[in-house]
Order: structure tokens, then sequence, then C-alpha cells
């Protein structure tokens, strides 16, 4: 298969994605051509999305604070939920020090926050 070379390459794919979309819904069958022809421009621009627009892992800082933010927690009660001081959350918020293995595993189950982004 080939692959996007040129920007403009992808923006055309991205305007084909868009008309395709407007198409192709949950009950359309895999074996219809305008499917087959979404599934592989999709697959197309992904990977070229990959190389050129590549999503970085958050911080685990920008990840409390949103959770925080989600869940409607203040530093005390964030404190509360993961078994910490509030100064222990107010050194993770401002990057100071990281969490333990145990207090991770608490993030992890009590914010869902992944463990890759705790551990870094």
């Amino acid at each position: 298969m080939t692959k996007i070379k040129t920007e403009a390459q992808y923006q055309s794919l991205l305007k084909k994605i868009d008309q395709l979309m407007d198409v192709v819904d949950e009950d359309t069958p895999a074996t219809d051509p305008d499917y087959i022809e979404l599934d592989i421009l999709t697959d197309l621009v992904e990977e070229y999305e990959n190389v050129h627009y590549p999503i970085e892992t958050p911080a685990l800082v920008d990840v409390l604070k949103l959770r925080m933010y989600e869940m409607g927690l203040t530093q005390s009660k964030m404190a509360e939920l993961i078994g910490v001081s509030a100064s222990r959350v107010s050194e993770y918020l401002s990057g100071k020090s990281e969490p333990t293995l145990q207090v991770a595993r608490n993030m992890h189950k009590k914010l869902n926050i992944s463990p890759a982004i705790i551990l870094g």
C-alpha cells in the first residue's frame, strides 16, 4: 500500500474521509465500497499522523490537575482519596516529588490514571 507523502495529500484525504463519514454508518456492511475506502484511507491517515503529529504521553502533573477538575477535588480531598497528605499532593502537582509504588497504585485505581503516565 502507498503512503501519504505530502501535507496536501493528507489534507485531501481528510476531506475525503469527512465525505465518506456522511455516507458510512454502523449499519453499512463491511463489503460496501464506501466502507472499504473509508477503512483504507483512515489507516493511511493514521500512519501519517503517527509520524508527523505524534501525541506525547501527558505529564503526571497535568493529568492530576485534570482529574482534580473533572472530579471536583481539592488537594485535601485528593490526598484523602489516594492516601497521602495534602502537602504531598502539592509536591506531586509542582513536580517536586514522585509517588511511591503504593500511591501510584491508588492513583491508578481511584483516579483511573494509566500506570504508564504515573510511572513516567
